[in-house]
């Protein structure tokens, strides 16, 4: 039998619906259930040959958990290992290598020290910072955010560097980016599942929480929406995540990726709506159910290998036979003596 986990905290809709639905498959050999831990012993099994993580970006305890489940081949949605090492801004960087449209950013370091340092940990840390040529780069309005933060937590929406300042003050020891504000006038929310499915959703930040999902805006262009998927999927499979939302905001016809850290997107029936619920639960069944296959068989023991890296394989070994090396003539011979 093979078992589907899920792995969550406070939603309610989402995580009830994805195990109803895959067990209203009736497929044999496959069911789902919510997860269940306890005090998890050192490299045992989880018990699970699949979990969609949906929480332990918040709890410490579960994401070791996963970390171990992995080691015993349990295929975990999204990849712990990688999703611990990454950070918005280091996406930003690979987002503009991979020809993404990406706003201006600059990385800043915390206003206040971190925990357990002092003014002798931060000495190569330029001080003051030249902060006129960082406005210079990137330009007002901006936004001032968490390196990785999620949930508009911490977010400051500055116009000029007296409010930047004032709002840098109150960070207290969070890594901050600035960033080039979009003037936008079309807004995208994008689930990306399996890094195959797209699905774009109209969105505004600016209306309130539950009216921002857009079902009264005028169509967008086809060729908008079709660079938006191709952006969106490209994103998702250079970060290796299974399940993500990306955000675009459109200026003058160019789509900028603003946000896609979010490997455990919104998805409540409430705020998301019932066609987009209906789309991201189907879609992460299909793929829970898919990945339970190929359970069982743990990673190779190498970071590469836990992040999900492909395996390099060797030089398939020519059935050719290399050419012939040419004989050198024979030197003529040297006639003889009468």
């Amino acid at each position: 039998m093979k078992t589907i986990g899920v792995l969550f905290g406070m939603e309610n809709t989402f995580p009830g619906a994805l195990v109803e639905n895959i067990n209203a498959r009736g497929l044999d050999g496959i069911r789902a259930e919510f997860v269940q831990v306890g005090g998890v012993e050192m490299d045992a099994a989880s018990g699970y040959d699949v979990i969609v993580d949906r929480i332990s970006h918040d709890i410490p305890f579960y994401r070791s958990f996963l970390k171990n489940a992995a080691l015993r081949g349990t295929q975990i949605i999204n990849n712990p290992f990688w999703w611990s090492a990454d950070d918005k801004f280091f996406n930003y960087a690979l987002a503009s290598r991979a020809g993404v449209a990406v706003p201006r950013t600059v990385l800043l370091p915390s206003k206040q020290l971190p925990p357990n340092t002092t003014e002798r940990s931060m000495r190569n840390l330029q001080y003051p910072l030249d902060w006129d040529t960082i406005f210079s780069y990137v330009g007002f309005p901006a936004f001032l955010k968490p390196h990785d933060g999620g949930g508009w937590r911490d977010v400051y929406h500055v116009h000029n560097a007296e409010e930047f300042f004032h709002a840098y003050d109150q960070t207290r020891d969070l890594c901050m980016v600035l960033q080039a504000a979009v003037n936008f006038t079309e807004y995208f929310r994008c689930y990306v599942v399996g890094q195959k499915k797209v699905r774009i959703m109209q969105y505004d930040p600016r209306r309130p929480y539950h009216e921002r999902y857009v079902h009264d805006g005028p169509a967008p262009a086809k060729a908008l929406l079709k660079r938006v998927e191709k952006d969106a999927l490209t994103l998702c499979q250079a970060l290796g995540y299974d399940l993500n939302t990306v955000e675009f905001a459109c200026e003058n016809g160019v789509p900028y990726a603003i946000d896609f850290m979010n490997p455990a997107p919104d998805a409540d029936l409430h705020s998301v709506g019932k066609a987009n619920f209906d789309w991201v639960v189907n879609a992460v069944a299909d793929l829970a159910i898919a990945r339970s296959k190929l359970s069982g068989k743990p990673p190779e023991l190498k970071w590469s290998a836990l992040l999900g890296a492909p395996e390099e394989k060797p030089a398939k070994k020519s059935s050719k036979k290399p050419p012939m090396t040419p004989k050198a003539p024979k030197p003529p011979k040297t006639p003889k003596k009468k």
